[in-house]
């Protein structure tokens, strides 16, 4: 029996994507968590095998908890179900140890196609999403169409938290740092995308589809 948390801060998407799982032989639903730090949480006490994260969610985020979570549970599978469909996100997501990246317009086939996949040892990642990669590998550089490229993974996670309009001191208590540490990512963040304000990065975050104009406060 496959144990399954599913993690996403829509409370009809998370209950939607429960219900179907519960209908799926071998398949046990052991719980659902709205944030990434409800889902950190839940993973302890609940053991799951496959947890389903969203990527955008308010505080911690599929990221962050991705990463968190890996490190902390050696076997965890994580695969990522979101409504991302570009290509920055799947090679940050498998950076922090993601196994499996699905969008959510996929067919609920592709979804027990992946948790399958990933519970065999193999990778699963969604074939837009793949045909993207494949493309951005052979046309290099010149493909780099959002300025968010040029971010590291923890500055990432920042620009994602700063846009949704956290504080400083919410963001640093999230990753566990200091805010000094996180004033020092958000300088470097604006000194690499040519910024000045949390206003132009929210609105930079939107322009290039980064961010979800509902979670923006």
């Amino acid at each position: 029996m496959t144990k399954i948390l599913v993690v996403d801060d829509h409370d009809l998407v998370r209950m939607g994507i429960v219900r179907m799982l519960a209908d799926v032989a071998g398949y046990e639903v052991v719980g659902d968590a709205k944030s990434g730090e409800e889902a950190v949480t839940k993973t302890r006490a609940l053991k799951p095998d496959v947890i389903l994260m969203d990527v955008k969610m308010p505080g911690m985020g599929g990221l962050e908890a991705t990463k968190k979570l890996v490190a902390a549970n050696p076997g965890l599978k994580v695969i990522a179900v979101t409504a991302c469909d570009d290509d920055l996100y799947p090679p940050r997501l498998m950076q922090a140890g993601a196994v499996g990246y699905v969008t959510k317009g996929a067919d609920f086939s592709e979804i027990t196609n992946a948790i399958n996949k990933v519970i065999r040892g193999d990778l699963y990642m969604s074939n837009n999403i793949a045909q993207q990669l494949a493309l951005r590998r052979y046309s290099g550089a010149a493909h780099q169409e959002s300025p968010f490229e040029c971010l590291s993974q923890r500055e990432l996670q920042t620009t994602m938290l700063i846009a949704e309009g956290q504080k400083v001191n919410e963001i640093a208590a999230t990753f566990n740092v200091s805010p000094k540490t996180i004033n020092s990512y958000r300088y470097r963040i604006f000194e690499k995308l040519g910024i000045n304000s949390d206003v132009e990065l929210t609105l930079l975050a939107v322009k290039h589809n980064f961010l979800d104009p509902d979670t923006v406060v």
